[in-house]
């Protein structure tokens, strides 16, 4: 399991894994307790970059104290493990969560995707990270510092030798979109990489389906099969209610060429309720609130199961 965290601000690499995998393991237990010894003996990677984010955004005078935010996201994994039963995480427990107001609702559920349609979301994502708009300066060295990481862990990932599940999160989904289009189209790494596979790509709170998104990734102005990855079997994917970062929440329809052309064995979209809560609001973009949720945890079992 290779794991790519988003964008912000990010803890240590050893504390982030941990949390990380916590959460998983939580909802598999839940779910699926015959499954937890296997998972546990599961080979588990950080792709980490919080090094250079964190570096940036400390440029651009923002400020972070890891110590406060580490213990909030304990907190909010300690509420998560609570929801005993998979079928409490459903609308009825998400609509009484603190903090939701139908002004952010609106803006997830009708602004966003408004703006998505008409190409206006640039500034949408812009404001919501500064660390997204450095990525797409194209003469900066900030997108390529992001990748590198990304593609060294999937690398070694490859050599391995491996079935590969990769599991991305938020607007990382980006970096690791273009790291595998990489890895199957250019010269530099195609040769090495360019047959190689992952197993099943589990995206999480994606922005790929926004149409300002689709016109930056790599391989946008290709044509053919140079559009898309080609190392890819299954793409799952996961979008929750709310979540204005994946606010346009089905990625089959957006990348069906994949599936026409032969580049993937199938792409399946999933909306959930994210019940996480931080700093006393409800945070449906949350990682540990996909990360345990049951959806999250039958997809991983059902993998497990097959490799």
């Amino acid at each position: 399991m290779l794991l790519v965290h988003g964008r912000d601000f990010k803890p240590r690499a050893d504390d982030w894994l941990d949390i990380c995998i916590a959460s998983i393991a939580a909802g598999i237990e839940r779910d699926f307790p015959d499954s937890v010894e296997q998972f546990g003996s599961l080979n588990k990677r950080l792709a980490y970059y919080g090094d250079i984010t964190d570096k940036f955004l400390t440029s651009q005078g923002l400020r972070y104290d890891e110590v406060l935010v580490v213990g909030d996201r304990r907190n909010a994994l300690v509420s998560l493990k609570s929801i005993s039963k998979k079928k409490n995480f459903g609308v009825n427990r998400y609509d009484r969560l603190p903090g939701k107001t139908a002004v952010l609702e609106f803006a997830a559920d009708v602004v966003a995707p408004i703006l998505g349609r008409l190409g206006l979301s640039k500034r949408l994502l812009n404001n919501v990270g500064v660390d997204l708009a450095e990525y797409w300066q194209e003469d900066g060295e900030f997108a390529g510092q992001l990748r590198s990481r990304v593609r060294q862990a999937l690398c070694a990932a490859f050599d391995a030798d491996k079935n590969i599940i990769l599991v991305s999160h938020g607007t990382d989904c980006i970096v690791t979109y273009d790291v595998l289009w990489e890895l199957s189209h250019d010269p530099e790494f195609a040769e090495a990489y360019g047959s190689k596979k992952v197993d099943l790509w589990l995206t999480l709170g994606a922005p790929l389906g926004d149409a300002m998104v689709q016109k930056r990734i790599h391989g946008a102005k290709e044509g053919g099969v140079r559009c898309y990855p080609t190392n890819v079997v299954s793409w799952h994917n996961i979008s929750a209610e709310n979540d204005f970062v994946s606010h346009d929440n089905t990625l089959a329809d957006d990348f069906n060429k994949m599936m026409t052309q032969h580049q993937v064995s199938c792409i399946r979209d999933y909306r959930i309720y994210n019940m996480a809560v931080r700093y006393g609001k409800s945070n449906p973009h949350s990682s540990s609130g996909y990360l345990i949720h049951p959806r999250t945890a039958q997809i991983i079992v059902e993998w497990l199961q097959k490799v």
